[in-house]
């Protein structure tokens, strides 16, 4: 009775269970019940964009920097066939190119080349308390074009110093440049540098210069942040000179960088093969210029040759030959003259 009952209440539960699963069923008047929409299956599966964010694209090389041979060898080096031929070689030219394109810097700290310094140094829009307080600190550096230890060194400590700076905040007032000693020309050639590197202290808008050869002392971040945050750059005096920002004779290298800058600008167009063998067509063209043999003088060629001067033994061989010759002639004189006379008499007689 008791295992009667337990089955019973089974059945009863296992039937409340599986009421939940039993429709109704369809009455007249209402709509055809919809089939259920089936999950998609992995070939009917479709790729939503939206929902997936593609990759951050890396900045491409600016090209506009680049000389008109370094564009031809970028775009080779870019186009799809090379890097499939390279690929099958197991070489990624396309990191290495992005690689190429990028400099050995600090990114954050900004370029200052010819073209964008009125803009940001010169004509900077500031109040009157800022530009009281405004300094420009800028690092000449020879990195990118020649393999200088020393240049490297400084660049790190330049870097370090900005990024504890940006850190620590506490220098508002400073603004942080670079300059690549190969890409610029004006302004090196006006402020009469030859080389690298160097420590630029900015202020008045550019016409109160300090400058720091950076190869007498070794340069480290916390003697680059002293220099800023104790004001040492004060103790230091500016650049003075008349070809100073100022000066009176400032025009001269005005105008001799603006010049040289003009010719950069036009060789820097011209592909790097053209220029070596034009330069080597112009040194051969000078030196055989140079080595040539000196012209002969066709009037100097036409007259004779003056008669050298007599040594001392063709003087007294002369001068046996002279006097041979003139006892000959004085020994046959008188020789022939009784012959003569004879002749006379015989005339005379006659």
């Amino acid at each position: 009775m008791r295992l009667s009952g337990i089955l019973f209440s089974s059945l009863l539960c296992a039937a409340s269970v599986r009421a939940q699963y039993f429709s109704a069923g369809w009455t007249p008047g209402q709509p055809a019940p919809k089939e259920p929409e089936a999950a998609p299956t992995d070939a009917e599966y479709t790729f939503d964009a939206s929902s997936h964010p593609a990759p951050p694209q890396h900045a491409a090389p600016d090209t506009s920097k680049m000389g008109f041979g370094d564009r031809i060898m970028f775009n080779i080096l870019s186009s799809p066939t090379v890097q499939w031929v390279a690929g099958k070689a197991g070489v990624n030219i396309s990191e290495a190119v992005e690689r190429g394109g990028k400099g050995p810097w600090d990114l954050r700290i900004p370029l200052i080349t010819d073209e964008n310094y009125d803009e940001l140094i010169v004509n900077e829009q500031l109040t009157d308390e800022e530009l009281r307080d405004r300094v420009w600190i800028l690092v000449i550096s020879v990195t990118a074009s020649q393999n200088n230890a020393i240049s490297k060194v400084v660049d790190q400590a330049f870097d370090e110093a900005y990024n504890t700076t940006v850190i620590a905040g506490d220098l508002p007032n400073v603004r942080w440049g670079r300059i690549d000693y190969m890409a610029v020309t004006y302004l090196t050639t006006k402020w009469n540098i030859w080389t690298g590197p160097w420590i630029v202290v900015i202020t008045d808008r550019g016409q109160t210069m300090r400058f720091y050869k950076a190869m007498g002392i070794r340069l480290t971040p916390e003697l680059i942040r002293e220099l800023l945050t104790e004001e040492i750059w004060r103790d230091s005096q500016p650049w003075n000179s008349n070809f100073a920002p100022g000066g009176k004779r400032e025009w001269i290298l005005h105008y001799f960088a603006l010049g040289l800058k003009k010719g950069f600008d036009f060789i820097n167009r011209v592909p790097r093969f053209v220029l070596m063998i034009a330069s080597g067509a112009i040194a051969s063209f000078v030196m055989r210029l140079l080595h040539r043999a000196p012209a002969e003088n066709p009037a100097a060629a036409r007259q004779p040759a003056a008669p050298s001067a007599p040594s001392a033994s063709s003087k007294s061989e002369t001068g046996t030959v002279v006097s041979s010759t003139t006892n000959a002639a004085s020994s046959s004189t008188a020789t022939s003259s009784p012959s003569k006379r004879a002749k006379q008499r015989k005339a005379g007689k006659k």
